[in-house]
């Protein structure tokens, strides 16, 4: 029997070699991995630097967001009125909640806003990269500048519908005080954890679609469970509940910062309703997220917008 004759060139046993040979062509000549993720410090530089691109972006989601709708940008501020309403007839006069808790309506009503704060942005981290793959493929771009903007599309939102929150809250007799400037930090605060879970989830469903489903039953529960609509103080106090309970219900972040809002804004909510070192724990949960959030999306920074 003949031996078996050598392969030809370009062939299997070749195919290592070309492949080495070709690597560095493209490396003696500067080709990069299109897509590769840069280290992190370069990586936050071209973010940075298109910051404007960020702004541009959330605010012309944020117009066009209502665009079809007849009463346009009107929804923006009637959404969470109209949750408020419905979340004051089921459990405020069906279930009494209001019971025992002091300008119910002024509580209800920050309750709703801060939360449709924190649940919007991360459903819209769900949607950051499957609903902007043509974005994505087409051009070179740090991708977390996706969650980033979406993340300011709800706060631009939010701000925009704080002026009817103010509206109402004077209404109910709620006048400004100097309180009312510690909503600015912990607006601040909430605003980098929504930022970070918007990046956690926004990697999530780039590789599992179906997170995007799943989310809005996770986020319904985590609202009934954040005092929107009750008390954390109320429930928390005296000892019929296990101490870890207690805990895990005065340190969930939606709570903590829905808290710090009514603090800021509520005349009768005040620091004896407060978890101890709430501010510590506000500052610790955007923190862990933001940064978190932040380390975590980057990391597959060559994966998004694949296969």
């Amino acid at each position: 029997m003949a031996p078996p004759s050598p392969p030809a060139p370009g062939t299997a046993g070749t195919t290592g070699t070309t492949e080495t040979d070709l690597s560095a062509l493209a490396l003696r000549h500067g080709l990069t991995v299109s897509g590769a993720r840069p280290p992190l410090p370069e990586y936050v530089g071209r973010l940075w630097s298109r910051r404007h691109f960020i702004t541009a972006f959330a605010t012309a989601r944020l117009t066009a967001q209502y665009s079809q709708a007849k009463l346009g940008q009107i929804w923006q501020i009637m959404t969470p009125l109209l949750n408020a309403a419905v979340y004051y007839f089921i459990f405020g006069v069906l279930l009494n909640t209001r019971r025992g808790v002091a300008d119910f309506i002024p509580f209800l009503v920050t309750g709703v806003f801060i939360w449709t704060f924190t649940s919007n942005s991360i459903m819209a981290g769900t949607r950051a990269i499957s609903g902007n793959l043509g974005l994505v493929r087409a051009l070179h771009f740090p991708r977390a500048a996706l969650p980033i903007g979406l993340a300011l599309q709800q706060l631009q939102q939010l701000l925009f519908s704080m002026g009817a929150l103010v509206v109402i809250l004077v209404c109910l007799g709620q006048y400004p005080t100097g309180s009312w400037l510690l909503a600015v930090p912990a607006l601040l605060l909430q605003s980098l954890f929504n930022t970070g879970i918007s990046m956690i989830v926004a990697r999530l469903a780039a590789k599992t679609p179906d997170i995007s489903q799943l989310m809005p039953f996770l986020l319904r529960t985590w609202m009934y469970v954040s005092g929107v609509m009750w008390s954390v103080d109320k429930v928390t106090s005296g000892d019929h509940l296990p101490r870890f309970v207690t805990v895990a219900l005065e340190c969930n972040p939606a709570a903590v910062y829905i808290d710090l809002m009514r603090f800021a804004l509520v005349d009768s909510f005040t620091a004896a309703q407060l978890p101890p070192h709430i501010w510590a724990v506000a500052l610790g949960w955007a923190l862990l997220a933001g940064v978190g959030g932040f380390l975590f999306f980057w990391r597959a920074e060559e994966e998004y917008g694949r296969g």
